[in-house]
């Protein structure tokens, strides 16, 4: 398989297992962080690939021309013209309410530059969607990507993602300092003992 070729040799990163609490989940909000780099759009890609997530994502539509269109879509972006749509978030839903399966991939830091606050969109299209959010990731200090839980948004957006930051803590972007959560103690020292 392309995608365990790259893992192991190209970018040397071990996916760690998806897990499938009560089985595979058909549909859901991808949030990606961090997102320092255009690597993480590859690695992203490929550990999708990996998971059999029929992955999708967003992408402006003036990234569309060819040759580049015909790889986007083999790859599973979403063509649009954010200036003609009035509520991205609404739209974002409609497609995964009409969407059999999808994982919607979101970077909810919305830059590749540091940010300190993050963007609420994810949690929005999740919970106008009535999907769960998948909490992926790709940590270059530990040199693991994968998605860590699966997460229910209850509706309580704040205590949520108190939370959900609690599990990015430490982890390392592909360009150091970026990531507004680096420089806290690492959420899970037990990847530093992967083999």
């Amino acid at each position: 398989m392309i995608s365990d070729f790259l893992f192991k040799y190209i970018y040397r990163v071990k996916p760690i297992p998806y897990p499938k609490p009560g089985g595979t989940v058909r549909k859901s909000v991808l949030m990606m962080a961090p997102h320092t780099s255009m690597m993480d759009f590859i690695i992203g890609l490929s550990a999708m690939k990996h998971y059999d997530l029929h992955a999708s994502t967003i992408i402006k539509k003036e990234f569309f021309v060819f040759p580049l269109n015909i790889i986007l879509k083999k790859l599973g972006g979403i063509p649009v013209d954010r200036k003609h749509i009035r509520n991205f978030t609404s739209y974002a839903a409609s497609i995964i309410k009409k969407s059999d399966r999808i994982t919607l991939i979101i970077c909810p830091e919305g830059t590749r530059k540091r940010t300190d606050k993050w963007k609420r969109g994810f949690y929005q299209i999740a919970m106008e969607a009535g999907v769960p959010i998948s909490l992926g990731y790709i940590d270059y200090k530990t040199r693991t990507c994968g998605i860590m839980s699966i997460f229910e948004p209850t509706g309580d957006y704040e205590k949520d993602m108190e939370y959900i930051l609690s599990q990015y803590n430490g982890l390392q972007g592909y360009k150091k300092g970026r990531f507004n959560l680096e420089d806290k103690p690492h959420a899970h020292p037990e990847w530093f003992d992967m083999k």
